[in-house]
């Protein structure tokens, strides 16, 4: 049987700057409301978006509130392949219990780009930090690797989404989990949105890496 454990507090999320920090989320007060801007502004012709909002439980649905947009567009914009954790059918809040472990993920995910791009001199980008309070009881999955390794794989995703589904069908909370991408760093992934809680938007980073270079260049550039 799994082991249950709550989330470490606080756990924080980079996020590409050139994604909008507010949106419609945030501005409507009931799911009536919520439903009718989204076909107003054009979001029902998202197929995607209208697919994976149908799989959310309206009482799991996050709005009217300070960064509802950011929570929500993590489990509706998610990438068509899915993440470690979640297929394609819907995503899932991912966060990392502290910046380091954080950088060190998107900075993976850069330096991939950069290798599928050719791109051979160094590539940036600009992040926004948030924190956030994860509510609830999470899958304890640390220290498992050698016992877990399909879960674990470095760039196959097929057996943990497996998992993490399961996990998410059978109602749970999300699962803890070590970061594949920081050696000592412990991230999280959380299955409703109802429990991401109290998200802040803290400070701007630059990370910066190279295609085929492990190096990587965290630079604090802005704050609010």
């Amino acid at each position: 049987m799994n082991r249950l454990e709550p989330a470490p507090q606080p756990t924080y999320r980079l996020i590409p700057s050139r994604f909008p920090p507010v949106g419609l989320f945030d501005t409507v007060s009931t799911a009536a409301d919520l439903e009718a801007v989204m076909e107003l502004e054009g979001w029902t012709n998202d197929r995607l978006v209208v697919e994976r909002i149908a799989r959310l439980p309206k009482e799991e649905w996050v709005f009217g509130r300070p960064n509802s947009s950011i929570v929500m567009a993590a489990f509706l914009h998610a990438p068509p392949g899915g993440a470690r954790f979640n297929s394609g059918e819907l995503g899932a809040w991912y966060a990392a219990a502290s910046l380091i472990t954080a950088a060190a993920e998107v900075a993976h995910h850069l330096r991939r780009e950069a290798a599928s791009r050719g791109i051979e001199q160094p590539i940036s980008r600009v992040y926004r930090a948030y924190s956030a309070r994860l509510e609830g009881e999470f899958v304890q999955i640390c220290g498992r690797q050698a016992e877990m390794p399909e879960i674990y794989a470095p760039d196959d995703y097929s057996a943990s989404q497996a998992f993490g589904e399961k996990i998410r069908g059978e109602g749970g909370d999300g699962i803890l989990y070590d970061s594949v991408r920081h050696a000592g760093g412990i991230n999280v992934v959380a299955f409703r949105p109802s429990k991401v809680l109290d998200v802040v938007q803290t400070d701007h980073f630059e990370i910066t890496v190279w295609a085929h270079r492990r190096a990587i260049d965290v630079r604090r550039i802005a704050s609010g």
